[in-house]
This record gives structure tokens, C-alpha cells and sequence, in this order.
């Protein structure tokens, strides 16, 4: 046994889905498949057995279901775990609190909306960035985070100074607490925010819907031909790039499909690249934790644009891939923890 290789075990009761995940995992120079288990009774000898160092996890399972033994996991024996959903309403609410109870990621199963080689691509780039997640050291620091967050004030932005200004936010693995994190500290007159945040269908209708509940502005999932407007942030919908727009006076998004970029749709590289072009240096550029390359090319050209841009440091974040290659194709003016991000926006709209 190669012990360099990252060892996976798969814990889904779908035969079809084990077989599929194990064929196509192994097909990787770097990646193990140990073992697959049918429910988390038997995931749970494995895991002990076979100490993988990622877990997939699908939520719908009988005995127990996936959340259940998720919360126990990270209890007695933390491990990453990515989360494998149907691309259900359901499935997306539950797939929220598998993040909040400890997951680092949220994949769908191949279907109508992701084939087997695309879901099979996110996979990998997901398993990988999870190997290197330390599982107690992120709860720890998301704690530590949130309680900084909180003791901050907002500040309140005079609208004739944020006119025609747009925030644009690119996220991947750790994003839905990152941008939460921003989010909740935004004033109700913030300019107009549009955000990609790698998720499946349904699942960034939960996120959205999550975040509206707990923020002073408006959040919503983007429909096509949205606004743009002071006091509201649009999620691009899981499946769909969103592109930015603009019309007179008026910025409005587009919503809609074609090929993957960087592995990814919706992709941060094309929602910042059609804010370069429609905004310009009305913008702010913010890149936050994530795994691989996507939004480096679109931040180069936001900052090229006369946009102002920021980056999210590496200690807080989950995975500093999306981050560090901003940052190494110079598209970044700042780079900084997360719990400053909101100043440093605030600091730009002065």
C-alpha cells in the first residue's frame, strides 16, 4: 500500500453510487478507495479498521441517517467529510446543517443536472482539498471567528457616496461560514452584492434562504434578470453561472448554462469577469477560501478594470487554493483575515 495515497471510504446505501464513486476514484494515481459501507453501522467498524483520511457521506440512508452519524463522528473520531446529496429542496436544507455539524463539503450525485465524469471531477478536486483540512483546528477557528464577528459593529455607508458600486464574492470549500461571516456584518444600505459560492442546485436555495434569516440585508438565490440594488446580495443558483449586466443606470444578472469553468458552474471566474467589463472601478473584488484556480483569471481582469480587490489570508481560511493563486497572478491589492474583510469594504466605500 502506497501510504502517500489519500484513503477514502465511501458510506452510501446505493450499491450503484459505491461502484460508480470506487471505479472512478481508483482510477487516480493519488487516491485509495479502503473500503465503501452501505450504512454508517458498518462505516463505523471501517472507519476504525481502515482510518481514512476522507469520508463521502451520503444523508439519506437506513438505520441512520447520515446527519445523525455525522454528529456522532465529529464527536468521538473527526474526520473531512463531503457530503453526496440528491439535488432535492430537502436535500439541500440538510445538507446546510451537515456543513454546520462539521462537513467541509457538499457534492450532488450524478444525474440529470451533473454527469458522472463532471460530478467526477469536483470529487476529486474536493477529496483533495479535504485531506488537508485538520478538522478539529477548523471548528476551533471558525468558533473564534464568529465570536470576533460578533463583537464588531456595523457601520452605516452614506448611499450618495455607493452609487453604481458593485461587491462581487467568489467562494469554494469553507465559503458558506466565510461569506456568512461577511454578510452578517453588512449595513441595509450596502451596495449590491452578487456571489458565487460553489454549490449544487437547491443546495444555494438553503443557503440563501439560511443567510436572509439572519442578516440586515436581503439575500436571495438569483433568478435571471435580477437587479442589482443597495441592501440586497444575489447567490448565484447551484448549476448556473451568473453573469453581471448592465442596462443605463440599472445592474441586473443573467442566469444561465453552458460548459464548466475551472471544473465548476456556476464559476467565480465569469461572474468577476462580466463585472470587469460592466462595473469597472466601481467594483470590489473579494475572494475568499476555496479550493484550485477559479476567480484568479477574474479578479486579474477586476483589478485591471480599476476595480479594488481583496483576498482572504491563508491561516483563516479552510483551503487557500482559490485565495493564493489570486494572489500569484497579482490580481489582489489586500490580503487579510476574514474577520476584516467587512472593514476593508467598508474602508473602500470612505
Amino acid at each position: 500500500m502506497n501510504t502517500s495515497k489519500i484513503k477514502v471510504l465511501i458510506v452510501d446505501d446505493s450499491a450503484i453510487v459505491r461502484k460508480i464513486f470506487s471505479e472512478e476514484l481508483s482510477k487516480e494515481p493519488d487516491i485509495e478507495v479502503v473500503g465503501t459501507a452501505p450504512d454508517p453501522y458498518v462505516a463505523r467498524d471501517k472507519i476504525v479498521n481502515l482510518k481514512p483520511d476522507v469520508i463521502t457521506l451520503d444523508i439519506e440512508m437506513p438505520r441512520m441517517d447520515g446527519l445523525t452519524f455525522l454528529g456522532k463522528l465529529m464527536k468521538y473520531y473527526p474526520l473531512p467529510v463531503i457530503i453526496v446529496s440528491s439535488l432535492t429542496p430537502a436535500g439541500g436544507k440538510l445538507a446546510l446543517e451537515a456543513i454546520d455539524t462539521g462537513a467541509v463539503e457538499v457534492i450532488a450525485k450524478p444525474g440529470s443536472a451533473y454527469s458522472v465524469a463532471d460530478m467526477t471531477v469536483q470529487l476529486l478536486d474536493k477529496i483533495r482539498a479535504a485531506a488537508h483540512i485538520k478538522v478539529n483546528q477548523r471548528a476551533a477557528s471558525t468558533k473564534e471567528s464568529c465570536q470576533a464577528t460578533s463583537a464588531v459593529p456595523r457601520p452605516s455607508l452614506a448611499l450618495a457616496e455607493t452609487t453604481n458600486k458593485v461587491i462581487a464574492i467568489g467562494a469554494s470549500t469553507g465559503g458558506t461560514e466565510a461569506i456568512k461571516e461577511v454578510l452578517t456584518r453588512m449595513p441595509p444600505n450596502i451596495p449590491g452584492i452578487v456571489i458565487v459560492q460553489h454549490m449544487p442546485a437547491n443546495f444555494t436555495t438553503a443557503f440563501a434562504n439560511r443567510l436572509n434569516d439572519i442578516c440586515q440585508i436581503q439575500v436571495k438565490e438569483a433568478k435571471d434578470g435580477d437587479s442589482v440594488i443597495n441592501g440586497t446580495a444575489l447567490i448565484a443558483p447551484g448549476n448556473y453561472h451568473m453573469f453581471l449586466r448592465r442596462s443605463g443606470a440599472r445592474y441586473y444578472v443573467t442566469v444561465k448554462q453552458g460548459p464548466l469553468v475551472c471544473h465548476q458552474r456556476p464559476s467565480v471566474d465569469v461572474l468577476f469577469t462580466s463585472v470587469a467589463q460592466y462595473v469597472g472601478s466601481n467594483a470590489i473584488g473579494v475572494i475568499l477560501t476555496g479550493m484550485g484556480a477559479d476567480g484568479a483569471r477574474g479578479m486579474l481582469e477586476m483589478k485591471q478594470a480599476g476595480a479594488k480587490t481583496i483576498a482572504q489570508d491563508e491561516k483563516s481560511c479552510v483551503v487557500f487554493g482559490m485565495p493564493k493563486e489570486a494572489i500569484r497572478s497579482g490580481g489582489v491589492d489586500i490580503v487579510t483575515p476574514l474577520k476584516d474583510i467587512p472593514n476593508e469594504i467598508f474602508r473602500l466605500f470612505e
